[in-house]
């Protein structure tokens, strides 16, 4: 992997930490969940063969302080983050777009509010369940998620979101387990590493991935607490989005079929008359198939 170039922008309440590789026209990788930067660790150095590529920390994260902690989240401020880095990095020429989940949130603000700094928006399983038609019964489940983090904590609170982002039917889910296992896969760790991801045996891994493990363990209250609630309450403009879906690709995982975050891109597509480009893998397809992930996200960036 290339040791990219870094580098920190003053926003609005933050300072975010940034990297950037390659040369080239710019692509703007928007990060999901609590993987930061790092998770695009995977496909970046394969995208900088043809694109300046920059990719991110957001706010609140990891290596992007806030001024307030306390400070509420929302979409919009996010993506305004994201507006300004596009500012500094390409300020003279529209950019590419590629961002998963709760960063496919933020990409798709992003389109509606400046379509005139985007050529190209790859958004991979946003969960903007707010477009679907039974809405109210996810904003019962972010209720519940939140009502048990503040009476039982994370890994309980945990329990409840993942369980309610599977698909009808499935197997319950060991929701410690599952978060700790996702760590690792972020981490991009050796599928022959099997070490267990608590605090203890963190320090079995290499350093690099055991340090990333440990922003990501760490940044999970801050996560289900903070922007699960803002993001997953955020209704995007669906008719400026279909106005510009000539320039807007919705993905999906092809193994979450029927999972709460492949919905809305269904969703979606559906109503405008274009095509769900299904990827390699599930929600996580990013970390799991990184190399097939990779490829396929440089084709269609340049389709």
């Amino acid at each position: 992997m290339t040791s990219p170039a870094i580098g920190h922008l003053r926003v609005d309440g933050a300072t975010l930490h940034y990297e950037v590789r390659g040369e080239g026209p710019l692509l703007l990788l928007i990060p999901g969940g609590t993987g930061g930067a790092a998770s695009f660790d995977g496909v970046a150095d394969a995208l900088a063969a043809d694109y300046t590529v920059a990719s991110y920390d957001p706010r609140g994260m990891s290596r992007s302080p806030l001024d307030d902690p306390e400070a509420p989240q929302r979409v919009e401020r996010h993506a305004d983050d994201a507006f300004r880095l596009l500012e500094l990095l390409s300020p003279d020429a529209p950019a590419r777009v590629a961002a998963c989940s709760s960063g496919a949130i933020v990409a798709l603000h992003l389109l509606t509010a400046h379509p005139e700094r985007i050529e190209r928006v790859v958004a991979h399983e946003p969960p903007v369940v707010e477009v679907l038609p039974d809405a109210a019964e996810h904003r019962a489940l972010l209720a519940r998620v939140q009502e048990t983090f503040r009476r039982e904590g994370l890994m309980p609170a945990a329990a409840v979101f993942a369980a309610g982002l599977r698909r009808p039917g499935a197997d319950p889910v060991d929701a410690r387990a599952d978060v700790r296992a996702g760590a690792r896969v972020d981490a991009r760790v050796d599928a022959r590493v099997d070490a267990r991801v608590d605090a203890g045996a963190a320090t079995e891994l290499p350093p690099q991935a055991a340090a990333r493990v440990q922003r990501t363990m760490a940044d999970m209250p801050y996560f289900l607490g903070r922007i699960v609630p803002g993001f997953m309450a955020y209704r995007p403009d669906v008719d400026r989005l279909e106005a510009l879906s000539d320039r807007l690709v919705l993905a999906a995982g092809a193994d979450s079929r029927g999972e709460l975050p492949y919905r809305p891109a269904a969703f979606l597509t559906e109503r405008f008359g274009t095509e769900l480009v299904h990827f390699p893998g599930g929600h996580t397809g990013l970390s799991t198939h990184p190399a097939e992930f990779g490829e396929l996200l440089r084709k269609v960036l340049s389709a």
